[in-house]
């Protein structure tokens, strides 16, 4: 009896060191990345242009494009602040890239991309200028051309400065989903107190270390209950220190050079056509949010509720987010109000 227990017990440690040996991250990239080849797109990087006032070193933006000149209309598609651009937009490359010529870029300090420059500083406005000097560098797009913009979270922070600042002979049609454009650091506390009061800051929730906090940002995330927050804390636990770790103290300082609900941000209409998508759960943004957003931002904004779905419906409710994105950017196109191309 004793000799066939300790060989159990000796299976069960070999069975558990053989799965310790398994990560999902290597799983979660090939599936985006099968996604994306897929789709027709291929990994590419360009460096901007350098700023005399930058200090030395190039910045480069990692970036998924089908290869050559574009033949469709441009669709740029911009993640939030997840550690995984493919990830997040996984699931919109096919169906998108059937009319849109789809660039899907990681934001500076996330993916393949540098770290922001120390000047400017990291703001949201920083990453719009990132972003339309990659459009201005992407081979065949000319600089006459207008991008349809669609960003998520944190992205649409991004798109809304891209839209404003670019304006709209070169961005298009806007979709900007889940992104609170009125938060105030009163949000942030009423946020943190909704995660169960536990964290000193955002930043600590939203990068996460370890696999309880891991687990409570998929909650405050998804209203649907992911695979992902099923597994072992072990995985977890090895998943997000090699995902949040990257870059980590720069993206620290990102989220501290937000200047949405500072003395330095306005929210002012935009002249584009606007698509607001709001989860009706979203525990991060919540959907009050939304109508307000959407008051501020003038009279060629629709907004679209998604039911049962939290901070990321593009990846809850992909079929429906594809539909709804895909039937407004196309009638945007044909809209007779557009700028020409």
């Amino acid at each position: 009896r004793f000799s066939s227990r300790r060989s159990s017990c000796t299976g069960a440690r070999a069975r558990r060191r053989a799965t310790m040996g398994f990560s999902f991250l290597p799983v979660m990239e090939y599936l985006s990345r099968r996604a994306f080849h897929a789709a027709g797109l291929c990994p590419h990087t360009v460096t901007l242009p350098r700023d005399p006032g930058e200090g030395s070193g190039a910045t480069t933006i990692h970036y998924w494009a089908p290869p050559g000149e574009p033949r469709l209309p441009p669709l740029l598609l911009i993640h939030g602040f997840g550690p995984m651009a493919t990830w997040q937009w996984r699931l919109q490359v096919g169906p998108f890239s059937r009319r849109f010529h789809v660039v899907v870029p990681d934001l500076l300090c996330f993916g393949g991309s540098s770290p922001c420059p120390s000047s400017p500083p990291p703001s949201e406005s920083a990453q719009a200028a990132a972003l339309a000097a990659l459009l201005a560098a992407l081979p065949g797009l000319p600089a006459t051309a207008r991008v349809a913009v669609v960003g998520t979270s944190y992205g649409g922070f991004v798109a809304y400065s891209l839209a404003r600042a670019a304006g709209p002979a070169r961005v298009g049609p806007v979709v900007i989903s889940n992104s609170d454009l009125l938060m105030t650091a009163e949000d942030d506390r009423a946020f943190l107190e909704r995660a169960g009061g536990e964290w000193a800051s955002a930043a600590d929730l939203l990068m996460p270390l370890d696999a309880r906090t891991a687990r409570r940002l998929m909650e405050l995330s998804f209203y649907r209950k992911q695979v992902t927050s099923m597994l072992p804390d072990f995985l977890i636990r090895e998943g997000v220190q090699n995902l949040f770790s990257d870059k980590r103290e720069e993206k620290i300082e990102l989220m501290k050079a937000i200047t949405v609900g500072t003395d330095g941000f306005q929210l002012t209409p935009l002249e584009q056509d606007v698509l607001l998508v709001w989860g009706d759960h979203d525990q991060i943004f919540p959907l009050d949010k939304a109508f307000a957003v959407k008051r501020c931002l003038g009279e060629n904004v629709r907004l679209e509720i998604f039911k049962e779905t939290g901070h990321v419906p593009q990846m809850e409710d992909p079929d429906r987010f594809n539909e709804v994105v895909l039937d407004f950017l196309l009638a945007s196109q044909k809209s007779p109000n557009q700028h020409d191309q």
